[in-house]
């Protein structure tokens, strides 16, 4: 099942990043096909235990049977609390796998890939209340602007957001069609696609929350991790990876590491490697996910 909905990105090096002692008790908490979960349990003991979070139904399907496994159907946003509920307060390792899974992009009603014509969906959580549509209908030039320039790194950020402003004005904007009719003299020629995938990306960071969740997920992990246990991050793009970078080596999403009396810098982790981890060359001919992809590793100090 898992093969065909999602390939685990860095599988080996997520793994040895995690340094699993068979005992500990870890959390993946982006369980999508589970290929990273099933890795890690093999990696386990009889009193191993092993969390995942997961906030998309679809996701739920893929749940294994085997009593080290728990399940919780949340975001990660909200690690500390349920790893409480659980009766855990403190773990061995996280692993994040961030961005949007594979099945994901494949399945055309939830607006995530710009090869399908659908409806503009976008929503991790089927649950949410934010649309890509509401987005595009609802927030100001401004906003819009902020959005599409910020999260989607697009050049030409303020037309873009004109014409969405002008388009919808005669009629909402829906689908994709009408979203490339209304945007179609702002598309470079010959970028087509790597534009389109930067305008996409811009609204899903935005349905989802994306960069409020990791900020809070990484604020969390300090407090649930025992000494010497690892935070272990996949990211693929660079706002993704910046605060990821920021908070390993300094403690602070942005700005510099906080000072002791004496001028010690005090922050909860130590990297374990000084560069991210990318995919080799034989990950990448057996997987084009992987291009994108780094890897950061944090031990709790």
């Amino acid at each position: 099942m898992e093969n065909n909905y999602h390939i685990p990105v860095l599988l080996k090096e997520c793994i040895e990043g995690l340094n699993i002692k068979p005992d500990g008790v870890y959390v993946d908490v982006t369980f999508g096909g589970g290929g990273h979960s099933r890795e890690i349990l093999k990696h386990l003991g009889k009193d191993g235990i092993l969390i995942a979070f997961d906030q998309d139904p679809d996701a739920q399907r893929n749940k294994i049977d085997d009593p080290r496994f728990l399940f919780v159907d949340q975001n990660f946003a909200f690690l500390k609390n349920n790893l409480r509920l659980l009766g855990y307060k403190q773990v061995d390792g996280i692993l994040a796998d961030l961005g949007v899974s594979s099945h994901q992009f494949n399945e055309p009603e939830r607006g995530f890939s710009t090869r399908f014509e659908s409806t503009l969906d976008m929503r991790m959580d089927k649950q949410g209340k934010l649309t890509a549509a509401d987005v595009l209908n609802t927030y100001t030039e401004e906003k819009l602007h902020r959005i599409f320039g910020i999260y989607g790194e697009v050049k030409n950020a303020k037309s873009l957001a004109r014409a969405v402003a002008t388009a919808r004005m005669n009629q909402p904007i829906t689908t994709l069609a009408e979203f490339k009719d209304a945007i179609a003299a702002h598309i470079p020629k010959g970028k087509e696609n790597k534009y389109m995938a930067q305008v996409f990306q811009a609204l899903r960071i935005e349905v989802n929350a994306e960069i409020d969740v990791l900020e809070n997920f990484l604020l969390q992990t300090a407090d649930v991790l025992h000494i010497g246990g690892r935070l272990v991050v996949m990211s693929y793009h660079s706002l993704e990876d910046r605060p990821v970078k920021n908070f390993i080596g300094k403690g602070k999403i942005r700005g510099e590491a906080d000072k002791d009396f004496f001028g010690n810098e005090e922050k909860p982790y130590k990297a374990i490697t000084r560069k991210a981890v990318i995919a080799d060359v034989e990950e990448l001919e057996r997987n084009s996910r992987a291009r994108s992809a780094k890897l950061r590793i944090g031990e709790r100090i």
